[in-house]
């Protein structure tokens, strides 16, 4: 297995925050040895070593990242920590309900997690939990939310509480929110903050990590080679954790797709966030499926992302998955219409990041195929915050041998619906995203969308909830 060589990614406003003098660090040299080697510095490939830890303190772990830690999407996502309750219908596709009930509630449970790991370690990531506000920006997105309820509901679950249309407008600021229902158990997190704090933890634990660090080829066998530009990493076992990044490898490209996503952040704004009423710091995202979601910052920003669905050919990591002009404008035209009163709060920083989208938005954990020391876990599809500390949690048990219910949950070795191969992949996919847009302007200009629109946007992976 080889792997191109791809620039870093724009550095975002939270990590330009959280170490504006951040420098590239020496990488790695010579020829080293690991029980466990992991590919990926981000959420997933730390979580991993963390538990690997947990479980094998004595175990020689060796971290592998081509950038810096937090470089990739754990550095530049929208830092909404949320459940997998959103993505009961996609669980109970292919769970049991003893399965689907398992991963949901570790998902929600795995948040509050999260905030107890920043106050032991001292991380000053600004973990908020209060909530996420779901709602409907246009009456063709009214009650987009009913069928996740009844599917929570009938497992005897009810995270979320509906809330009245004032309400709604109240929480958000702005009355272009005209229905909604809120999950009180989610939160936000300065994401580069957080990767950078796991960083440190990490490296406490005796884990040994090597930025600025790409892997060009993997050769597996007994141990897999791992092949850097400056020397040589041999490991009896191996995690792949390298999120979108992952499409370099034929066998796992046709299980995802990376498809982009956009965030613009204003200017502090002061008084003028406290006269809008959205003061609880809840996250927020509207129902488009090509989706919106924006929160308040710690100095009093709006960060506003979208879900913008860019695609590269080959899904290579081109610009189009660092800073996409397009995708930006289009997210700060949504801006500027859900909080036309900011219209001339400035934009100070702005940056776009891939995310790797499963058909059902949800991971899938394996094994490369003829290599059973060779492990992987993709498709997090926008919403791995949270759900990253389950990953960890399946990726230290598989590469440990462990049987459990993380490395025996229905997550592991599943079937997925496949993306095509090139040119379909692309072309198809750019008309599939194109119909969406038009379909959705039409929508929130309170138009009925084009017939030929509404099929095409039927093509579109599920639950489109892209949080980076």
């Amino acid at each position: 297995m080889k792997f191109p060589a791809v620039p870093p990614l724009k550095r975002s406003f939270w990590m330009l925050s959280a170490e504006p003098d951040l420098q590239l660090p020496s990488p790695l040299s010579g020829n080293h040895r690991a029980d466990v080697a992991i590919v990926g510095g981000g959420f997933v490939g730390l979580w991993t070593a963390l538990t690997i830890k947990e479980h094998e303190p004595d175990c020689r772990v060796i971290v592998l990242e081509q950038d810096i830690c937090g470089g990739g999407a754990s550095g530049r996502n929208g830092g909404f920590v949320m459940s997998w309750w959103p993505k009961i219908q996609s669980l109970t596709s292919f769970c049991s309900t003893e399965q689907a009930t398992f991963l949901a509630t570790s998902a929600e449970r795995a948040i509050s997690e999260l905030g107890e790991f920043c106050e032991r370690h001292r991380i000053d990531a600004s973990f908020k939990q209060k909530g996420w506000l779901w709602t409907a920006t246009c009456k063709a997105h009214v009650d987009s939310w009913n069928a996740t309820l009844a599917a929570c509901e009938r497992l005897g679950f009810h995270p979320f509480e509906r809330l009245s249309r004032e309400e709604v407008a109240r929480r958000s600021g702005s009355d272009v929110h005209i229905a909604g229902v809120l999950e009180r158990s989610n939160a936000t997190v300065q994401p580069a903050a957080l990767v950078r704090g796991m960083r440190r933890v990490a490296l406490e634990a005796g884990i040994e990590i090597f930025e600025n660090t790409p892997v060009s080829e993997i050769q597996p066998g007994r141990p897999v080679s791992l092949v850097t530009a400056g020397g040589r990493v041999e490991a009896d076992r191996v995690v792949l954790a390298t999120n979108a990044w992952s499409a370099a490898i034929p066998e796992l490209s046709k299980l995802f797709v990376p498809v982009g996503s956009s965030i613009v952040v204003t200017e502090p704004l002061g008084p003028r966030l406290e006269s809008l009423g959205w003061s609880g710091a809840e996250a927020i995202t509207d129902s488009q499926l090509l989706v919106d979601y924006y929160r308040t910052t710690p100095d009093e920003r709006i960060a506003f992302g979208k879900g913008t669905g860019s695609l590269s050919y080959g899904s290579k990591m081109g610009p189009v998955f660092s800073e996409d002009r397009e995708g930006i404008a289009l997210t700060e035209a949504d801006l500027r219409r859900a909080y036309p009163m900011l219209h001339d709060a400035l934009v100070t920083h702005s940056w776009s990041g891939p995310i790797d989208r499963t058909y059902d938005s949800l991971p899938v954990f394996g094994q490369i195929a003829g290599s059973d020391n060779i492990h992987y876990g993709i498709g997090w599809s926008g919403n791995g915050v949270g759900p990253s500390r389950l990953g960890g949690r399946i990726l230290a048990s598989l590469a440990l041998g462990r049987k459990d219910p993380w490395s025996g949950c229905a997550l592991v070795g599943r079937r997925c619906k496949p993306f095509p191969p090139e040119p379909v992949r692309y072309l198809g996919g750019s008309m599939v995203r194109k119909a969406v847009i038009r379909k959705e302007r039409a929508e929130l200009n309170g138009k009925p969308a084009n017939q030929f629109d509404v099929l095409m946007a039927r093509f579109a992976p599920a639950g489109l909830e892209d949080k980076a």
